[in-house]
Order: C-alpha cells, then sequence, then structure tokens
C-alpha cells in the first residue's frame, strides 16, 4: 500500500511553536510506522503563503511578500529537520505547481457551473482603507456569544459564520468600529453537494467525534463559499479580473496535491498514476479548528474539480501549556525552535505523544509533567535496560549477545504486536504506555537476578544468560519506539550494530556484537527550564 499524507500547511507569516510540532510529530510517528511495517509512506508539507496577514506582516517589515514567504517556507523546514521529522517534500503554495492546480480546479468549478457571482455586504476598516479580511475581525460569535472571536470560525463552538454576523465587530488593524461597503464576490455552490457530504462522511473519517459534527453541521444550512477576496491582497488573481483574488482558503489545501507534484517531477514520477492508483491512500492530518474546512469545502472542492478524492482527514485536538490555549495570535505560546535550547527534540516528541489518542481531545503542556516523564521513562525505565546490563556483555563475552536467550523477549511476543497495533489506531498513548510497562518488568527481571551479583559469584554464564535475555528485549523496545524517538533510537541501533528498520526485526533479528555501551541520553532538571517558563508568563 502507498500513503500519501499531509499534515495541514504552516502560515507563512511567523514561526512555528509548539502547538504546531504535536500535528507534525503526530503525523511523522505515523508515516514513519506505515513505512517499519513494510508499506510506502510518504510526508508532504508545504508554506501556506497567501491572503492578507503574510500581506501585511511584509508590509510591517517593509519587504515584498515573495521574500517573506521564500524566507519563512526555508525557516518552517528548517523546525520541521530540527525535530526529526522525515519529510518527503516540502513545497509552497507561491509556486508555479500551485498555481496551476489553482486554476485548473478554479476552471473546472466553474465551467460546470458550481460558481456564481453576487453583489455581497462586507466590512471594511476606512482607517487603514481595506476590505477586512475574516481574520482582521474580532468580534462575539453569533451562535454561543464568546467573545474575542475571529470572522470565520468560532474557536469555542466551531461554527462558521461571515463576518457580518459577528456581533461587535472591531478591526483588529486600527481598533476601529467597521463600515459596512458592497462588492462583487464569487462563490462556490458549496450548497449543491450536501447529499454527496451527507452520503460519504463515513469515507472521510473515523472518528467519532469528528462524524458527529459533521452531521451537526450537515443536518443543518449549508452555505455557499466566499472563494475570492478584494485588492490589496497576496494570492493568485482570479482569471478574468484585475482586482479580485481567490480566497487562501480554496488555494491552500490545493498545495498539498502540488507538494506531490512538485517531489513527482524531481523523481521522474508520473504524479497521475501515482495519486489514482487504486492503492494509493491520501490522507491528511489537522486540527479540529480546521474541520470545517478540510471535511466539508475541500472534499467538495475535489467532487466538484473531479479530482480523487480523499482516503481520510485524521483530526487531533489544540495543544494548551499550563493549562491555557496556545496562540500565536492571543502571545500564549512555546516557539519550537526555541524550546529545543531547553531539551532535545526526541523529548519533546515522546512526551507529546503520550499524551495522544485517536480523540479530538486537547493535550497539556506543563514543564513539571515533561520533566517528570522523560526522566522516569527514557532515563529510568528504557536507558536503564543496557545501563544495567551491557557492560557485562562487554567485559565478559567479547561484546557478543547469547542469542539464544529469548525467552523473555518470547513472552512479550503479542504485546508487542498490540503496541504496533496501537501506533496504526494512532493510539500512541496506550503503545508508549504498553512500551513502559514492559521496560518495568524488564528491570524488574534484571533485578529479580541481579546479574552483578552473579558475576561476583563467579556466575558468569548465568550472568550472560540474564544480560543477553533483557537486551533482547531492549532491541524490541527500541525498534518499537523508532516512530517516536528516531534520533535516539538511531543511537541505540549503533549500539546494537544492527540496522534493520521493520517491525519484523523484533522477532527475527540475531544480534552479533554489541558495540560501546555510552550515555545515550541524560536527565532533565527542573532548573534549566526557568527560561522556558518565562516565555509563557
Amino acid at each position: 500500500m502507498k500513503y500519501l499524507i499531509t499534515s495541514a500547511l504552516p502560515y507563512a507569516n511567523a514561526e512555528l511553536h509548539l502547538g504546531h510540532v504535536l500535528e507534525i510529530v503526530q503525523t511523522d510517528v505515523w508515516v514513519r510506522h506505515k513505512n517499519l511495517n513494510g508499506d510506502q509512506a510518504y510526508y508532504f508539507c508545504a508554506s501556506d503563503t497567501h491572503g492578507t496577514p503574510v500581506m501585511l506582516k511584509a508590509k510591517q517589515l517593509k519587504i515584498d511578500p515573495e521574500d517573506l514567504v521564500s524566507d519563512m517556507k526555508r525557516n518552517h523546514e528548517e523546525t520541521f529537520a530540527n525535530f526529526n521529522v522525515n519529510l518527503t517534500n516540502f513545497h509552497t503554495t507561491h509556486s508555479k505547481e500551485s498555481e496551476d492546480f489553482v486554476y485548473d480546479i478554479f476552471n473546472k468549478i466553474n465551467d460546470k457551473g458550481h460558481i456564481y457571482t453576487k453583489e455581497i455586504e462586507q466590512l471594511y476598516d476606512e482607517k487603514e482603507n481595506i476590505f477586512l479580511a475574516d481574520r482582521f475581525v474580532k468580534g462575539e460569535c453569533p451562535k454561543c456569544n464568546s467573545t474575542d472571536q475571529y470572522g470565520d470560525a468560532c474557536e469555542k463552538c466551531g461554527t462558521t459564520y461571515d463576518a457580518l454576523e459577528l456581533i461587535n465587530p472591531i478591526s483588529t488593524l486600527s481598533q476601529s468600529k467597521p463600515v459596512i461597503k458592497n462588492s462583487k464576490h464569487y462563490f462556490f455552490a458549496l450548497s449543491e453537494f450536501k447529499d454527496f457530504l451527507k452520503t460519504n462522511i463515513d469515507s472521510f473519517s473515523n472518528q467519532a467525534p469528528v462524524k458527529a459534527k459533521l452531521n451537526e453541521w450537515l443536518d443543518g444550512e449549508l452555505n455557499d463559499w466566499d472563494i475570492s477576496r478584494d485588492k490589496p491582497y497576496f494570492g493568485f488573481l482570479i482569471p478574468g479580473e484585475e482586482d479580485k483574488y481567490i480566497y487562501v482558503w480554496l488555494d491552500a489545501p490545493i498545495g498539498y496535491l502540488s507538494s506531490i507534484k512538485h517531489w513527482c517531477q524531481n523523481k521522474n514520477l508520473n504524479f497521475e498514476d501515482l495519486l489514482n492508483d487504486k492503492d494509493t491512500q491520501l490522507i491528511h492530518f489537522i486540527g479540529k479548528d480546521i474541520m470545517y474546512f478540510h471535511l466539508l469545502f475541500w472534499p467538495s472542492t475535489l467532487e466538484a474539480s473531479g479530482f480523487r478524492q480523499l482516503s481520510e482527514v485524521y483530526v487531533h485536538g489544540f495543544m494548551t501549556i499550563e493549562g491555557e490555549k496556545m496562540s500565536k495570535s492571543r502571545g500564549n505560546f512555546i516557539l519550537a525552535d526555541a524550546a529545543l535550547e531547553y531539551a532535545e527534540a526526541d523529548f519533546y516528541r515522546y512526551y507529546i505523544c503520550s499524551k495522544l489518542g485517536n480523540d479530538i481531545s486537547d493535550i497539556d503542556f506543563s514543564i513539571d509533567d515533561f520533566v517528570q516523564k522523560i526522566n522516569s521513562d527514557l532515563v529510568g525505565k528504557f536507558i536503564n535496560i543496557p545501563s544495567r546490563t551491557i557492560n557485562f556483555i562487554h567485559k565478559y563475552n567479547e561484546s557478543k549477545i547469547i542469542n539464544n536467550q529469548t525467552r523473555l523477549n518470547d513472552s512479550f511476543s503479542n504485546r508487542f504486536n498490540q503496541i504496533i497495533e496501537n501506533t496504526d489506531k494512532r493510539e500512541y498513548s496506550k503503545a508508549i504506555k504498553e512500551i513502559m510497562k514492559i521496560a518495568d518488568e524488564t528491570n524488574a527481571y534484571i533485578s529479580d537476578n541481579a546479574p552483578w551479583n552473579l558475576a561476583k559469584n563467579g556466575k558468569i554464564k548465568e550472568c550472560l544468560e540474564v544480560c543477553s535475555e533483557a537486551i533482547n528485549v531492549f532491541y524490541s523496545l527500541n525498534t518499537l519506539l523508532m516512530p517516536y524517538i528516531p534520533n535516539i533510537t538511531s543511537k541505540v541501533k549503533k549500539i546494537m550494530n544492527n540496522s534493520d528498520e521493520r517491525y519484523s526485526a523484533i522477532f527475527n533479528t540475531t544480534l552479533g556484537e554489541l558495540n560501546e555501551f555510552s550515555h545515550i541520553i541524560k536527565r532533565l532538571d527542573i532548573e534549566n527550564f526557568k527560561g522556558l517558563i518565562e516565555i509563557n508568563e
């Protein structure tokens, strides 16, 4: 099976924070897992570059928008690499591939009569002389009355709406009350696809809360979708227009396809053959705040334009920081690269995944909990296994493991398979919890058999048998952790003197001569995290 897997495109007006890392790591773990399982899985992403925020950020920095998105693409790509993400291709929506795709899809939808124009009323900032994009208006949600909500969707109840429906709207650009002006806009007839969406809910999602939310939306009125924006705007012009642009939320998801095509061109592969192969799955990982766009607008866009449909959209919750929601716009966040000044990437990867399940509930990042979990699990349980055993193998058996000592490892066989299954279901927290249970039991086995006492009493054979049993389990656990902590497990593989990267290695690999053991990871000290905590204060 081939998997073309994407995560939501990071917006090109700021650096990434740990909230972005949640999704990036969640995606990367599943891609790595699929490859370990013998499938062909590829991870595609890109910078989401168009829209008013990018235009205004460039104006603030006194640079061209093209320069801003180019710089930010490099920054985002480096952050992915810094967090040990195995990207297949990272592209940009401000590209020839995206432009060609956007116009192709727009024209196909238009030719089939699914696009129309009409005069609409819009909020206009008279101080800044600009029609206000949804994200530059705030007010009260017209459905649940939550305050401080943007002009396109409510973060509290998930409802999408027109900015004109906001109660007491305020321009975030000038803090003034906007006025209403008329303008011709282009609309995609989303309402015509209600039956299609209703019929295909189970095809798009396997998550019960997601399907419930989709049914809730589809049981109500499905409004047609405004897919144009007035100048000034950074993006692609609507064909035949001089001052109207294609809305970023139409061209952004198309960036998934353009990133795949860009990679295919560089690899001399046929994009259409790959995309339309019956064995190819197209899967998106996204946050719950953009469900409406990815599970209503995007599938309808693909259906209207005749492109292949999605295989699955997998949704996760938000990350909070010490109980508060992380948000760039609200100033409550930890920059991803800044976090690496305090701990290595695999520690963050492990901690995040230890909290992720197959649902859309939020997870909290707590500094105290983070330090405790890393020290307890990775240092105190996982790495503790070779710390207590491998030196005996080096000292008494020329660094060679006794490979017929696999009774303990074999006893965990069914549990190993369950761990692999949980990772496949994206039940990462369950998989990690079981891995650490086995690590605990292996450490208890070591303590019960006390190889140091066996060696002291001259029972070298028995000492080596105990240590070999433990190391075989450790090797299996390391393989199971490869999707989660790739850098640490890579270092372990060098010590194990084995380069096999398949789950099957758990059950049939024969280890040879082991390399010298060195301290792979160190305990974290809570006192060293004061600077990171201050970022949130």
